[in-house]
C-alpha cells in the first residue's frame, strides 16, 4: 500500500508511528509518578504514517475529531526498553546525599532530586523501542498485546 493512500479507520493501514521524545518523557513520568493517566494518543482518520501525542485519559480530542473511531492509546512504558533507568525518588536522593557526606537540606535535596531527574529524562531518550504492537481492540492499551499489528517507531526531536 502506498505511503501516500488515503486515510482511513483502519488502524492497521499504520506502519509508523512518529513520537516527540519529549512528549515520551513527560507521559512516562505522569504514569511513573502516579499522578495524571497520560498516553501518547494516536487519532482517527489513520495514515500510514501516524503520530502519536501527548494527550492525558479522559480529556478532548483534537478539534474536528468526531469520535466515530476509537483513538488509539499507547501507554508510554510500552515505548521504552526494559534496561530504562527507574525515576529517581526523593528518598533515594536524599539517601545517596548522605552517603556521599553531604548534609540534606532542604535547598541540597531539592538540587539534587532536580538533578536526578534531569538526568533520568536524557537518559529515557535511548531507551525508545524502534517498534511496538498497537492496541487496536477498543483503543486501550490496558493489557498490552505480546504480537499483533507491529509498527516501527519513528523519534521526532
Amino acid at each position: 500500500m502506498p505511503a501516500d493512500a488515503p486515510l482511513s479507520d483502519d488502524p492497521e493501514r499504520i506502519r509508523s508511528v512518529a513520537v516527540t521524545v519529549d512528549d515520551l518523557v513527560t507521559a512516562l513520568e505522569a504514569a511513573t509518578r502516579g499522578g495524571r493517566d497520560a498516553v501518547l494518543r494516536i487519532t482517527p482518520p489513520f495514515p500510514a504514517r501516524a503520530r502519536a501525542r501527548l494527550h492525558v485519559a479522559g480529556g478532548e480530542g483534537p478539534a474536528g475529531y468526531d469520535g466515530s473511531v476509537d483513538p488509539i492509546h499507547l501507554d508510554p512504558r510500552r515505548l521504552v526498553d526494559g534496561e530504562t533507568p527507574a525515576y529517581p525518588e526523593v528518598d533515594e536522593t536524599a539517601d545517596r546525599l548522605e552517603a556521599d557526606g553531604d548534609a540534606v537540606t532542604e535547598g541540597a535535596l531539592y538540587e539534587a532530586h532536580a538533578e536526578a531527574v534531569a538526568e533520568w529524562r536524557r537518559a529515557v531518550r535511548d531507551h525508545v523501542v524502534d517498534r511496538v504492537a498497537l492496541p487496536l481492540a477498543g483503543g486501550d492499551d490496558a493489557d498490552p498485546p505480546d504480537e499483533g499489528h507491529v509498527v516501527d517507531v519513528k523519534r521526532l526531536g
